[in-house]
């Protein structure tokens, strides 16, 4: 693909607005660690909230997105809107709670909670853990979609393009800090919803497509429109649905939808001005993230059958391109080739604006763990402030470079990213009781950590043999690894100790004060429900109205106003 001057213009002027951004806020970003990983604990919520949904919007998001609608329609997408009731829940319960604990990382949580030697070793062990190992993984993963995209538009090799889009992303995180990538996640937010809307505009109406109404009944789209299964058939019923909204949301920890709250959205609750900035932002981040943001990506996804049909056709259209990278995701970026100049620039500038918010989260979060969950807390306790900064900025380099190195060779790593997702299954719910059940302790979230990891480890070797031991769908693998590994962390927390009274009353002060654990789960349990059944509603409101089904699209959205009402009145009870 060729990008006319204009479009090179609109790259490289966006590339020169980040670093200026990272630069502009350097001085007050490195004074010291509260500046760099929190920016002072004075952010607002439509900042914070933006953010959140920025880092979300990866590069791969809308290939993957695409893929789903290619290969089980737009009802597959329920395998992530499932989490919307995790996201919910930390609206109405967990959000106030983190931005008064006044913690630095969400890691830190493990000697508020608990005490002794096991709540330090928890601690720095998910530090290099999550912080290091697996943010470098879910990195790695994001560069791959970015090498995808430089392929497929470009012709660039996987080198080149990184290359070219990380410097940019590692001098505004390591000179900006939290403030920069909150600042620059802005920027790219609206980017990147202009980008893909006008792209999804132009692509619809191209004489191949013919517009929405010729898209929507062509009949090999017409049978993935869908936004619920056919309850008829268990089959799709079970996997799809059932389990992720019975089983998957609260028990998988899943980066940006962690049970309970934590990770880069514990940070930005974390760095709010106050509680309800904090509990304000997660809202917003789940009505953003779950009702608006998808469309553009499912009707390019369904104009991308009419283009290629199959596989095959994306083979035929792109000979050269490794034969390994052609499967349903590269949907997406094969129809943007189709884009005219100016447009190009835009679309081009948004995906890699995703991809750097992406990548600048999870830069300044994973180095915000190892600066003070270990090197602070196990190595250098008299660290100064200036000191902390420089191990951040240093740990931010390099990071990313071993994600890019990863990222080479992602191709034979993939099924160790699948392991490292399946390990948390069965967690989840230890994350949400552990704020009001006393009794977990350490060896509760040490127990399902490893149980969760040879249950995984299991079934990763089983798929991998030529005569399995055991034969199970996927989504059944799931169910029994949430099982055990639920009833096995339960057991150990009955057989053990809780942690001292001592270290029990200080963080029930500290997190609840005077009043009862359980004051205001009445409205706050109303409040989850009328937020998971608004932001259904306004999902499916949407996609009513493009589907011009114009009377249920005005229902659909009455509900979700009278939704809005109750969250807000919820608010106003448990204030």
């Amino acid at each position: 693909m060729h990008l006319e001057t204009l479009d090179w213009v609109i790259i490289v002027s966006f590339f020169i607005v980040f670093i200026a951004i990272g630069l502009l806020v350097a001085k007050k970003s490195g004074k010291d660690s509260k500046s760099f990983f929190l920016s002072d604990r004075n952010m607002p919520w439509w900042l914070l909230g933006v953010s959140m949904v920025a880092t979300t919007f990866a590069a791969d998001t809308p290939n993957f997105v695409a893929g789903v609608i290619r290969e089980d329609g737009v009802f597959g997408n329920w395998i992530w809107w499932s989490f919307l009731l995790t996201g919910m829940l930390t609206v109405f319960f967990y959000a106030k709670l983190w931005r008064r604990s006044g913690i630095t990382t969400d890691l830190e949580f493990y000697e508020l909670r608990y005490s002794g030697k096991s709540a330090a070793f928890l601690r720095g062990f998910r530090a290099i853990y999550l912080g290091v190992f697996f943010n470098i993984v879910i990195m790695a993963n994001v560069c791959l979609a970015a090498i995808k995209i430089g392929h497929v538009m470009f012709g660039l090799s996987s080198i080149e393009v990184l290359l070219i889009a990380s410097p940019v992303v590692v001098i505004y995180s390591a000179f900006g800090g939290l403030k920069g990538v909150l600042l620059t996640d802005f920027v790219q937010f609206i980017i990147a919803m202009v980008g893909s809307i006008w792209a999804t505009i132009f692509i619809v109406n191209m004489p191949e497509i013919g517009g929405i109404e010729n898209l929507l009944s062509t009949p090999a789209v017409a049978a993935k429109t869908a936004m619920l299964p056919d309850f008829s058939k268990p089959e799709l019923l079970i996997p799809l649905l059932i389990i992720p909204l019975a089983v998957q949301w609260w028990s998988v920890w899943y980066p940006g939808a962690e049970p309970g709250g934590g990770g880069y959205i514990a940070q930005r609750m974390l760095a709010a001005k106050n509680e309800k900035h904090a509990t304000w932002a997660t809202l917003f981040f789940n009505f953003a993230h779950y009702a608006i943001r998808p469309w553009p990506w499912i009707i390019i996804g369904l104009a991308s059958i009419i283009i290629y049909p199959n596989i095959e056709s994306l083979q035929t259209a792109f000979p050269n391109l490794n034969p390994a990278f052609v499967k349903n995701d590269l949907s997406y970026p094969a129809m943007l080739t189709f884009l005219p100049a100016g447009l190009l620039g835009i679309v081009i500038t948004s995906l890699i604006a995703a991809f750097m918010s992406t990548i600048s989260t999870h830069l300044n979060w994973g180095s915000s763990y190892v600066v003070n969950d270990f090197y602070v807390r196990f190595l250098r306790k008299a660290a100064s402030g200036k000191e902390q900064v420089a191990v951040g900025r240093i740990s931010t380099v390099l990071m990313m470079v071993f994600a890019g190195l990863l990222a080479l060779v992602l191709e034979e790593a993939r099924d160790g990213f699948n392991l490292l997702l399946s390990i948390g299954a069965g967690t989840g719910l230890l994350f949400i009781l552990r704020w009001f059940w006393s009794r977990i302790n350490p060896y509760s979230e040490i127990a399902a950590m490893l149980i969760s990891f040879v249950i995984a480890a299991f079934f990763f070797v089983n798929g991998k043999m030529d005569a399995p031991m055991i034969e199970m769908a996927g989504h059944w693998q799931l169910v029994l690894s949430v099982a055990i590994t639920t009833i096995g962390w339960v057991l150990v927390t009955l057989m053990t100790q809780p942690s001292n009274a001592e270290t029990l009353n200080s963080f029930n002060s500290l997190i609840f004060g005077k009043e009862s654990k359980f004051k205001g789960f009445g409205m706050k349990i109303l409040g989850f429900f009328a937020g998971v059944v608004g932001v259904y509603c306004s999902l499916f409101a949407i996609g009513n109205f493009i589907y011009s089904n114009t009377v249920l699209a005005l229902g659909l959205t009455a509900v979700a106003v009278i939704c809005g009402l109750v969250i807000i009145r919820s608010f106003q009870k448990t204030d």
